[in-house]
């Protein structure tokens, strides 16, 4: 009968059944004498207890671990061929510092909220916690439908206030180009003409350019949104790609690359470049290194700002928005308008132009009343 149980003996030692939906387990204390008796005792409460709720974990599921969960998320990432997979590591070891050793049913609402206070307080961004829940959520996701758990904790999202509003008008990035390393001028530059990912201007190769159409092809499975695109080649966009045409090696597919090889991450050049164009500032993290000095971190203008700045000088262009997001790889309405920055400047302007509007009306023709007419 659903929801009873029993205790009993194999030899010495004590064990426990219970019936749940049909079906009997039965599970070992690995104890005997009255120590045994107490522990199955106390197992088969809990047993009950679980049935009782209607979230029985049993034996199996007590046995998967973090880790496990873990491992499964990063091979559902390489099967599927997740251009993320590269942000996943990250995302796992914030994770780890708080469930490494952690089983799966040990993983509660309650723990999870104490790891989402620790970022907090670590500085992260709410928007960058939530990135991180939502691969814990997926993560048991996968377990259950591989039948390795039955649920998942309640998984609390944040609110996001911080979305980023960074920018850089056309003068600050020439400054900008300017403090760059020549490796990095023209790679850097394309992002900021073309408003491409990062991702993108990294996996771009000769094959998806075609110079005598003047053309850029964004095969699809080079698309974070797994949609291809075209984009149309002149004027600085066209010299970015010839020059790196004449820097071609027959040894590497890629249009960018650094004596050869793809560009990787360049934080410490940015950083520095940022600091010397003004667009940035070398700042505490709160942290300390091993030699116990104040670790400093780079606060101000980030690589994706340019893909804002590149969105905002087309609508500024007067290029039509369907356009932009085509250009751009914007897919929903929603994520391109976070991008079409409005600024102070925008305002000001904005401004500027209905008072010149106003000022340039033809005075009002004011007819005096009549007299009022005495009434008879």
């Amino acid at each position: 009968m659903n929801g009873m149980g029993r205790m009993f003996q194999r030899g010495a030692v004590w064990w426990i059944a219970y019936s749940h939906r049909g079906k009997e387990y039965r599970e070992s204390t690995h104890a005997t004498d009255k120590q045994g008796e107490k522990l199955a005792s106390k197992l088969l409460k809990k047993r009950l207890g679980e049935i009782g709720r209607g979230r029985l974990t049993g034996p199996q599921e007590e046995k998967v671990t973090f880790e496990e969960l873990a491992a499964d998320l990063e091979r559902d990432y390489a099967i599927n061929g997740k251009r993320s997979a590269h942000t996943l590591t990250q995302k796992l070891k914030h994770l780890r510092t708080s469930f490494a050793l952690m089983r799966a049913v040990d993983l509660t609402t309650d723990r999870i909220r104490a790891h989402v206070t620790a970022r907090q307080q670590d500085g992260a961004a709410n928007a960058t916690i939530n990135r991180e829940l939502a691969a814990l959520k997926r993560m048991f996701s996968l377990a259950i439908e591989a039948g390795r758990l039955s649920t998942r904790p309640h998984i609390p999202m944040l609110e996001e206030h911080n979305a980023r509003q960074g920018f850089v008008d056309h003068g600050s990035f020439l400054a900008l180009h300017g403090a760059l390393p020549d490796r990095l001028k023209d790679p850097v530059a394309f992002l900021y003409f073309s408003g491409w990912r990062m991702s993108e201007m990294r996996s771009l190769e000769w094959r998806d350019i075609d110079l005598t159409g003047r053309v850029v092809r964004l095969r699809p499975e080079r698309s974070k949104n797994k949609t291809g695109r075209v984009l149309p080649l002149s004027g600085d966009l066209l010299e970015v790609i010839e020059r790196a045409a004449t820097v071609r090696r027959l040894d590497c597919v890629h249009v960018f690359h650094v004596d050869g090889k793809p560009i990787g991450a360049f934080r410490k050049s940015w950083a520095r470049a940022c600091v010397a164009a003004g667009l940035g500032a070398m700042v505490p993290s709160g942290k300390f290194t091993p030699a116990g000095e104040p670790e400093l971190i780079h606060k101000g203008l980030t690589p994706h700002d340019l893909r804002r700045s590149a969105v905002r000088n087309m609508v500024r262009a007067g290029i039509p928005e369907r356009v932009c997001m085509a250009l751009s790889g914007h897919k929903t309405r929603a994520i391109f308008d976070r991008y079409n920055i409005v600024s102070e400047a925008d305002l000001t302007a904005a401004a500027d132009k209905l008072h010149t509007h106003l000022s340039q009306q033809p005075p009002a023709r004011v007819v005096p009343l009549g007299a009022a007419t005495p009434a008879r």
